[in-house]
C-alpha cells in the first residue's frame, strides 16, 4: 500500500529528510497555520509535524488520514486519546539528544560556574586594561570538581548529563520522583537535592505534576551560590518566581533554553533580563546538526516501519 505523507513545518527541521519509501506522494510545507492543517491534510494518509497542533476538532476532518509522524520527542500538539480511539497511529522521536543536549546544559554550567558573561563584559569595559595586576578578580570563579549536581529526570538526556559530571569529578544525585522510574538508579529525596546541589539540572517532562515545580519556595532552599539550569521544557520552573530569586540573590544564576511561551513575545518577563548570572538561549539544545540529522533519519524510519507493518517508537 502506497501512502500521501505531507511534512506540515519543514522550516522546524534543519536536515536532509529522505522521501519514505511506500510514498506515493511527499509534499513539505515550510510552515502551516492552525487554520491551515485541513487544507494541506485533504488526501493525507502520514502527517508530519513538529509543532504545528493536531487536535480531535482538526482529526475528525481528515478521516483518511493514518499516521502521524511527530518530528520530535515531545508529542502533546497531538489529541493522543482521540488517535487512539480511531486507530491513528502516532510515533516519536527517541534518544536523538542524549549528546546535545547535555553538552548544552554543561556549556551553560560552566559559563555561570566561572562568570563567563561577567569577565566577558568586563573586558569589554576596560577593567583589566586599567588594573595594575595581570589579572582581575571582579567576580568568583567556581570550579565543578568535588561539586553537586542534582538531575531531575533520569532518562537518557539526564544521565548523559550526569555522565558529564562525573567527568569533571562531581557527585551526582537524582531527584526521587512518582513511578514510573528508571530501574537500577538510586534516587535522593527532592527536598534534599534542592538543599545539597551546587548545580540542579532539570530534564523531566511537563506533566500537570511536574508545571512550576520549582518556584520560589523551592528556590529559596536552594543553595546561594547554586545555579538552576532548564534545557528540558517551559513551564518547570516559575519564571515570575526565577526573577524574583536572581534579583534577591536566592540562587547564584540560572541557564534556561526553553520558556513557558515560544516564541516569545514582546513582554515576556525573561526576555528583560540582563544580568551576566543569567543565560537564556533559544530552545536549540536540542539543535547540534549531528542530533537533527539522526532526528530527521529516524523520522522516516517510523513511517517506513509503520507501512512495512513492523511499527516503532508508537505512543498510541
Amino acid at each position: 500500500m502506497t501512502h500521501s505523507v505531507v511534512f506540515l513545518d519543514r522550516e522546524s527541521l534543519k536536515a536532509k529528510v529522505r522521501k519514505p519509501a511506500q510514498a506515493e506522494s511527499y509534499v513539505e510545507h515550510a510552515k502551516t497555520s492552525v487554520d491551515e492543517v485541513v487544507a494541506k491534510l485533504q488526501g493525507a494518509t502520514v502527517a508530519i509535524t513538529n509543532k504545528v497542533p493536531l487536535r480531535a476538532e482538526t482529526l475528525k476532518q481528515l478521516p483518511q488520514l493514518k499516521m502521524i509522524a511527530v518530528a520530535a520527542t515531545g508529542y502533546d500538539v497531538i489529541d493522543v486519546p482521540y488517535c487512539k480511539e480511531h486507530g491513528i497511529a502516532v510515533a516519536n522521536i527517541r534518544n536523538y539528544a542524549v549528546h546535545t543536549v547535555p553538552e548544552h546544559a554543561f556549556a551553560l554550567i560552566l559559563a555561570l560556574r566561572r562568570n563567563i558573561l561577567a569577565y566577558r563584559q568586563d573586558v569589554e569595559a576596560g577593567v583589566w586594561q586599567k588594573s595594575d595586576q595581570f589579572c582581575f578578580f571582579t567576580h568568583d570563579i567556581g570550579d565543578l570538581h568535588g561539586a553537586t549536581l542534582g538531575v531531575i529526570g533520569e532518562g537518557a538526556i539526564g544521565q548523559g548529563t550526569a555522565a558529564i559530571a562525573r567527568g569533571f569529578g562531581m557527585k551526582v544525585i537524582f531527584a526521587d520522583h512518582e513511578p514510573p522510574k528508571m530501574p537500577g538508579v538510586e534516587f535522593t529525596p527532592f527536598e534534599q537535592v534542592l538543599a545539597e546541589s551546587d548545580v540542579i539540572s532539570m530534564h523531566c517532562p511537563l506533566t500537570p505534576s511536574t508545571r512550576n515545580l520549582i518556584g520560589l519556595e523551592q528556590m529559596r532552599r536552594m543553595k546561594r551560590n547554586a545555579l538552576l539550569i532548564n534545557t528540558s521544557r517551559g513551564g518547570l520552573v516559575d519564571e515570575a518566581a526565577l526573577i524574583q530569586a536572581l534579583d534577591e540573590g536566592l540562587i547564584a544564576g540560572a541557564g534556561f533554553d526553553v520558556l513557558t511561551t515560544e516564541p516569545p513575545k514582546n513582554g515576556h518577563p525573561l526576555l528583560d533580563v540582563r544580568r551576566p548570572n543569567f543565560i537564556l538561549t533559544p530552545h536549540v539544545a536540542w539543535a547540534s546538526d549531528g542530533a537533527m540529522q539522526f532526528l530527521a533519519d529516524q523520522l522516516i524510519d517510523n513511517i517506513d516501519r509503520w507501512a512495512e507493518g513492523q511499527p516503532q517508537h508508537l505512543v498510541t
